[in-house]
């Protein structure tokens, strides 16, 4: 009588497979958060720009930027001269404009600032700002080209 042979995985075996999948894991995690917050930064970014632009544009329709109500720059405000950011979902940047003169933009020296809410993902990402000649800063380092990715 022939005595059948065993198949499959030996302890050891799939200990080993285990330890490389959590080495692999604890590698690629920090990467993969990193991503999602460069993204969550990005999209920030944007939108920044589009608000920005909706300042431009109201600028023409009112000739002064001192009409400019607020309602047209934020889509929902959470008070005189801001809103948060994303609309919907958990909010992880309060975005604001100053000057704010009652419930109009306050001037052409505007300043837009995206300031991260403490206790969420983006709570350490440092504040963001632009103004109207096109300077963005970020974490205190400011410019015309990438300081927003730095």
């Amino acid at each position: 009588m022939v005595k059948p042979t065993q198949r499959g995985f030996t302890l050891i075996e799939l200990m080993i497979v285990v330890a490389i999948l959590g080495i692999l894991a604890t590698i690629a995690y920090p990467s993969y958060i990193g991503y999602i917050e460069r993204g969550i930064r990005a999209d920030m970014m944007s939108e920044m720009q589009q608000i920005a632009s909706r300042i431009e544009s109201s600028k023409t329709t009112y000739r002064r930027y001192n009409r400019i109500p607020l309602s047209e720059i934020f889509s929902n405000t959470v008070n005189g001269a801001g809103t948060t950011y994303p609309n919907e979902g958990t909010a992880l940047y309060t975005v604001t404009v100053a000057p704010v003169n009652g419930n109009n933009l306050g001037g052409g020296n505007w300043t837009l600032t995206a300031t991260p809410i403490a206790g969420t993902r983006m709570a350490t990402d440092g504040t963001m700002t632009l103004n109207p000649w096109g300077v963005k800063c970020r974490n205190a380092i400011c410019g015309t080209e990438e300081e927003w990715s730095r």
